[in-house]
């Protein structure tokens, strides 16, 4: 795809990256930013979903990484969420092509505000000092039962992925907050990778721009992970409200106004 860009319109393209990678870190929800910022651009929506992809997958592998060396995410004990998770995000991937998806963006916007409405008056819904550190693996059936179904609904649309992985892994699994964000992202990056993979082969990935927004991604998800890490449930949970209360209401105006 030839796509030419001037200055101003990489340099926005570059700040949105940043501060979608920074969102991302914390609490998901930069794809809200990031995608509308490439279509706005003049990319074709299945290029820019690709495109996001491409910066996304740097993004979410310096968050994950981040949360790795902080000891925050322990891969072996999620031997059986990455193969959940990839697999859904291939089945998502593909299907998204072959199906009507009208339905699905009727009712996001409505799961999503439930998410944000339990979290906001449910206080332990990020975790609280009783979730432990997990030191075993957990439940295989409990991996697969959240890793397919997330992994598929990433690797199809992806809105709000990383509000459903932390609350997930905290009422599923019992994690602290800082671990179902360490977690939430080390899978993000999977069913990124994976999406990123098939869109490529489909021809439907900018590189040139998916590239430059990667790298201010990725700057961008690594000042927002250690904030996380320094800051805690404080500095998360509002932001983590705010954006998926953001992500439901563009995703009510686009389906439903």
């Amino acid at each position: 795809m030839d796509l030419l860009l001037d200055p101003s319109s990489w340099a926005i393209l570059a700040l949105v990256g940043f501060i979608a990678g920074f969102i991302d870190a914390v609490s998901g929800g930069g794809g809200l930013l990031s995608i509308p910022a490439l279509l706005t651009m003049g990319v074709s929506p299945h290029m820019a979903l690709g495109t996001n992809k491409l910066a996304a997958s740097f993004g979410s592998s310096m968050a994950a990484y981040t949360y790795y060396k902080q000891r925050l995410f322990t891969p072996s004990l999620w031997y059986h969420t990455f193969i959940a998770t990839f697999i859904g995000a291939v089945l998502g991937t593909f299907i998204v092509y072959l199906i009507d998806n009208q339905w699905l963006e009727k009712w996001l916007p409505i799961m999503i505000i439930a998410i944000a409405l339990y979290t906001l008056f449910q206080p332990n819904a990020m975790g609280d000092n009783n979730h432990k550190i997990p030191t075993r693996r957990k439940s295989k059936i409990k991996q697969w039962l959240q890793g397919l179904p997330l992994g598929f609904y990433d690797g199809f649309a992806g809105p709000g992925i990383g509000a459903f992985w932390t609350v997930s892994s905290t009422g599923l699994h019992q994690l602290p907050l800082l671990y179902s964000c360490g977690l939430a992202r080390a899978m993000t990056f999977t069913s990124n990778l994976t999406s990123l993979i098939i869109f490529i082969v489909l021809g439907k990935v900018h590189i040139g721009v998916g590239l430059s927004m990667g790298l201010c991604m990725m700057a961008g998800s690594y000042l927002g992970a250690h904030s996380a890490i320094k800051f805690g449930l404080p500095f998360i949970r509002p932001i983590f409200i705010t954006v998926i209360l953001l992500i439901a209401a563009q995703l009510v105006w686009s389906a439903w106004l």
